[in-house]
């Protein structure tokens, strides 16, 4: 089966030259299209777990998506966060994104190196007696490993979920003009069968990319024909040349 054209399930990236490299080499039509999206939970929808924000003296997000969620719920529910708040982020880009809320102070703004570890070493002892929440999206198992550091390191802390994923309305998208998909996150797979509930692989090519959405694949019976990122093809583009070069 030769494969032509090419559907990544995630939003165009700003860099296309790889994609364009493959489409030049290849003769391949590449579209992205994402299959779903995270939003902020309703306002009832959070109000049903009891929390409220100002119970905590600092705030721990691992993603952008965490920190829109949380102010938009704040504002929302007419939550006024205080000044003395502060913010423990996994990286320092996801740190630089509390700009688009809150004046950005070093004082109160910290970032790890995108490992649980590292924010534990944010916190330090300086900051270890301080009242914890850790913001999470309903499907992500990544806050278990944070919850674990902070159990293991005897910090006080709750957790909240602020925001859902949401499958997209593809069900006018011609899959099967497609041979090849990109999958990334197993909400991927979620909405691939809420969208075609009678979806067969047959021909199609599956190259998965992250740990995660292997799993969820393998669970409905999907063939992976190239699993990413690995030392040898750390990036989907990557795979991608992989795959098209065992054509030949």
């Amino acid at each position: 089966m030769g494969i032509k054209n090419i559907l990544i399930s995630q939003k165009q990236p700003l860099n296309l030259a790889p994609y364009t490299a493959l489409t030049e080499k290849y003769g391949v039509n590449i579209t992205f299209e994402q299959f779903y999206l995270i939003e902020p939970l309703s306002s009832r929808e959070f109000r049903a777990q009891r929390i409220n924000p100002l119970s905590y003296t600092a705030m721990v997000f691992s993603s952008r998506h965490a920190i829109d969620a949380f102010f938009h719920l704040c504002e929302e529910l007419r939550v006024k966060i205080p000044e003395s708040m502060k913010y423990f982020c996994t990286t320092e880009a996801v740190a630089m994104y509390l700009q688009k809320h809150i004046v950005y102070r070093k004082r109160k703004i910290f970032y790890g190196k995108g490992t649980p570890e590292s924010i534990i070493e944010a916190i330090g002892p300086k900051h270890k007696d301080e009242k914890f929440l850790i913001t999470m999206s309903s499907d992500t198992s990544n806050s278990e490993v944070i919850t674990k550091q902070f159990d293991e390191n005897g910090l006080d802390y709750n957790t909240g979920i602020f925001a859902k994923p949401v499958s997209q309305d593809l069900k006018n998208f011609n899959l099967s003009s497609y041979d090849m998909i990109v999958f990334y996150n197993p909400n991927d797979v979620k909405s691939l069968y809420e969208n075609f509930p009678d979806f067969e692989q047959k021909e199609m090519k599956f190259i998965s990319y992250g740990k995660s959405i292997v799993k969820a694949m393998e669970e409905h019976g999907l063939k992976v024909e190239i699993e990413a990122p690995t030392p040898d093809c750390p990036s989907v583009a990557g795979a991608i040349g992989i795959y098209m070069e065992s054509l030949k």
